[in-house]
């Protein structure tokens, strides 16, 4: 018997990134008592405390199999944080040294975590946000901080706004752990965009397995490309996603429609999580949450539907 062996039956885990994945889906009775059901992936129970851990493990993983990402090779992305974190816990794991490019406008949090994983993370000024506001130029701004160095030290860039990884990684992962935990009682699913990797992944699955599951992206109020508005607002506080375009890996053959949160409702509902349900998480949770509660109040499901959104990272990587 093998040492890794031995280790899975005393119930020894390898690595942290054994701890990835297969996160509960909770039930958020108490924050919303029906009609229908609220349920919740906890996401913020990856390793690095966000959903961004699955697609960061991918992304890194397939680029090895590929051969694009060899042994001891650097590695560069930009991030908005969470992403960051993720791909600095696998790199650790793998061992490839990790640059990473970030606004200064994303919490000074993300940049604190990153650091302790090994990460060498660079904040680039921002351009038209202000601190916890990021826009789509302040991301450019920042790429274009990564592109630079990824030409001086030939880098792998993960590019996980082009890497239709990023949705492989919630096609075979989160999406199958959603129709297995409601065991196929599922009516509608929906969450923030940002890469749009989380949506697209999870919704394909999940459409291939009962294609009447409706599936909604959570827009901020005054900026929702998807939508097909015009940006009248493109500062928000829902950090990580909606950044102003529609993402290049966003797929319409999975969308049903946009349900757009104010500043105002993300709070409020990430406030009620905490005070009914015990759970403390960030802003674009809370704009979920809100969302999914439009959803459940619209008259658009039958009154007994089952909604599931994702509950993006912890609260405790935003200052209050």
């Amino acid at each position: 018997m093998t040492e890794s062996t031995v280790d899975r039956i005393n119930g020894i885990t390898p690595s942290a990134l054994d701890l990835i994945g297969n996160t509960p889906l909770i039930a958020l009775d108490r924050l919303w008592p029906g009609p229908g059901r609220l349920l919740a992936k906890c996401e913020f129970l990856n390793p690095t405390a966000s959903l961004k851990d699955r697609s960061s493990y991918y992304m890194i993983a397939k680029a090895k199999e590929s051969g694009q990402l060899k042994d001891g090779e650097s590695v560069i992305e930009v991030t908005s944080g969470n992403q960051g974190g993720g791909i600095a816990c696998v790199t650790a794991v793998m061992g490839h040294p990790f640059t990473v490019t970030m606004s200064k406008g994303n919490s000074p949090q993300r940049a604190i975590m990153m650091n302790a994983l090994g990460a060498n993370v660079i904040l680039v000024d921002q351009v038209t946000g202000k601190p916890g506001n990021v826009t789509a130029d302040d991301v450019a701004a920042a790429e274009e901080t990564a592109m630079k160095i990824r030409e001086e030290t030939n880098a792998y860039y993960v590019d996980q706004f082009n890497n239709p990884t990023n949705c492989l990684a919630h096609y075979e992962t989160t999406g199958p752990e959603i129709w297995r935990q409601t065991n196929g009682r599922i009516d509608a699913f929906l969450v923030g965009c940002g890469t749009g990797g989380c949506f697209v992944g999870t919704s394909k699955f999940l459409k291939e397995k009962n294609p009447n599951v409706r599936c909604f992206v959570v827009e901020p109020e005054g900026c929702q490309p998807i939508a097909g508005c015009t940006i009248t607002k493109p500062l928000h506080l829902l950090q990580g996603s909606g950044y102003g375009c529609v993402p290049t890996l966003f797929d319409k053959k999975v969308y049903n429609d946009s349900i757009s949160v104010s500043d105002e409702e993300a709070i409020e509902y990430r406030k009620l999580l905490g005070q009914k349900e015990g759970l403390f998480c960030g802003f674009t949770t809370g704009g979920n949450i809100a969302a999914a509660i439009k959803l459940l109040k619209s008259g658009q499901l039958p009154k007994d539907a089952w909604v599931v959104t994702i509950l993006c990272d912890s609260g405790l990587k935003y200052p209050e």
